[in-house]
């Protein structure tokens, strides 16, 4: 009998698709009727019918009404394509049916559409999230590859909860250990059994007895592409999924294209923007928002920089050289939050650092006076940095610029950071800031320098405003 499992996910929460679907018809029709009738256009409710139907239309062309793409959170660039479509879909249809060009009214009655299907993608999405950080809203998954990497896999998934997926069971290929604790269901052999049906039945009995929704599967030295297409044919027989994992971690959807040629399924990888128009902009992005920052702070600015002033001997701003893009060293400016011969105390406190990487940092720090701890609190000491963007030294978001005695412990892995310019903010600042170790910073790093795009940047810089407030992990 073959087996057809269902979302748990889709079981829980069945009013995303009925609600998302509801949103976009409100969104599109009450609009659009109220202000056709407003110009005075004929037929007013017939085009509202016709715009409320063609927008959930494009999205069920689109999949947007799909578990996968409420899951994934890229729901908001699918919502802006799906809604040009819209756009261009009824300029054409009143072309088609000999009406008069667009009015402005017409196109700004469409907004409301956009807006209101994307709050509810953000919605469905944050519910969803929140679910499987509950433990619900998961799919049970068994393993099957090399004993290495299937703790590779488990590993990685276990790192975060934001994804869908939980590890119940494995099926090693060949005798090694098992290391991540992960259930051993079934053991299949190094070479490829003579019966091309074999390793799917063991895989079969695993999934069946584990009640799993996915079957992983990683290609290795002993599970080639062809064992592994043969394993497929019979899982899909049975009416069970399969996901063949590739190895490659850390890399946004956005930069992976799928082809074939030749039989071969071709995995190409874009690689991340170094120079071009989104680099241009992004530099003219972070210029013009400092100089805006800087004007609209300006008040601040002196308020704290007074603060300092008065609240302990010494200057009011503490300059350091720090390690940019391309290994270029220039003077990073911070409000001082510690007493003037801070640096010279380090020595003496070295034992005392409570990060376990090329970072010191410490929760209780004697250095820091009493202004500088409401300073750090709240990240203000960072602020005069915007003028270091200003002058190009920074970005608005980036890996945050370190020490050059730091960098000189960096190995290659590590030295990636320096690829794209430091920033005032980034994934590590809204990820938990000095509570992450030194492997959980770099790999937010990393995945930051390989996958950096403006909207992820505005993402964060929204994202920071929330962990400023918040305080967590800022000592």
């Amino acid at each position: 009998m073959g087996h057809h499992p269902i979302y748990r996910e889709e079981t829980r929460a069945r009013w995303y698709r009925p609600f998302s679907v509801c949103v976009d018809l409100l969104a599109a029709a009450l609009p659009v009727a109220a202000t056709i009738v407003e110009v005075r256009e004929p037929h007013p409710l017939r085009l509202a019918a016709i715009a409320a139907l063609l927008w959930p239309l494009i999205g069920v062309v689109s999949k947007r009404y799909t578990f996968w793409a409420w899951g994934d959170g890229g729901g908001l660039r699918a919502v802006v394509r799906d809604w040009l479509v819209l756009v261009g879909a009824l300029a054409t249809l009143r072309v088609v049916c000999g009406l008069d060009s667009v009015p402005a009214e017409a196109f700004t009655a469409l907004i409301p559409a956009l807006v209101l299907t994307g709050l509810c993608q953000k919605v469905i999405h944050r519910h969803l999230l929140r679910a499987r950080r509950e433990a619900r809203a998961l799919r049970h998954v068994v393993v099957v590859g090399e004993p290495p990497t299937v703790d590779a896999v488990v590993e990685q998934l276990a790192q975060r909860t934001d994804h869908e997926y939980v590890i119940v069971g494995a099926c090693p290929v060949g005798e090694g250990e098992v290391r991540s604790g992960v259930p051993v269901c079934v053991r299949l052999p190094c070479e490829e059994p003579g019966t091309p049906e074999a390793d799917a039945v063991a895989v079969l009995g695993a999934a069946d007895q584990l009640a799993v929704d996915l079957v992983f599967v990683a290609p290795g030295r002993h599970m080639s592409g062809e064992r592994v297409r043969r394993l497929s044919w019979t899982l899909h027989d049975r009416g069970r999924s399969l996901v063949v994992l590739p190895g490659i971690v850390d890399v946004a959807r956005r930069r992976v294209r799928l082809t074939s040629a030749a039989g071969l399924t071709l995995l190409h990888i874009t690689p991340p923007p170094q120079r071009g128009a989104h680099t241009l902009a992004k530099a003219a992005v972070d210029r013009m928002g400092a100089l805006v920052l800087i004007v609209l702070l300006s008040p601040l600015l002196l308020g704290l920089a007074l603060a300092v002033r008065f609240g302990s001997p010494g200057p009011v701003l503490y300059r350091q050289t720090r390690v940019g893009w391309n290994m270029t060293q220039f003077v990073m400016w911070k409000f001082r939050t510690m007493v003037v011969d801070a640096d010279r105390l380090k020595i003496g406190l070295e034992a005392e650092n409570e990060n376990d990487g090329h970072m010191f940092k410490m929760r209780r720090d004697p250095r820091v006076t009493p202004v500088g701890r409401v300073l750090r609190r709240f990240s203000l000491d960072e602020l005069p940095q915007l003028f270091n963007i200003l002058f190009g030294h920074m970005s608005l978001v980036g890996p945050r610029p370190p020490l050059p005695e730091e960098v000189v412990h960096y190995d290659g892995t590590e030295m990636r950071r320096l690829r794209v310019k430091p920033g005032l903010t980034g994934l590590w600042q809204v990820s938990g800031r000095s509570d992450l170790s030194w492997r959980e910073t770099v790999a937010l790093d990393l995945r930051y320098v390989d996958n950096w795009s403006l909207a992820g940047d505005m993402n964060v810089m929204a994202r920071t405003v929330r962990a400023v407030l918040d305080g967590q992990g800022a000592y």
